[in-house]
């Protein structure tokens, strides 16, 4: 299940809150706590947020 911590990451993200090096640098810290499934959900949100 993803976390709040995660959900306010992902917001950040899509709210352009964070330069590009915290971005990866905060993704690495929370990572490590995902399963699988929850790091495709993650990639499957940004991918559509891209779009």
């Amino acid at each position: 299940m993803i976390t709040k911590e995660v959900n306010d990451w992902i917001k950040k993200v899509e709210c352009g809150n964070y330069k590009a090096e915290d971005i990866m640098y905060e993704f690495s810290r929370i990572s490590r706590y995902l399963t699988r499934e929850e790091l495709i959900q993650i990639k499957k949100k940004l991918i559509n947020f891209i779009k």
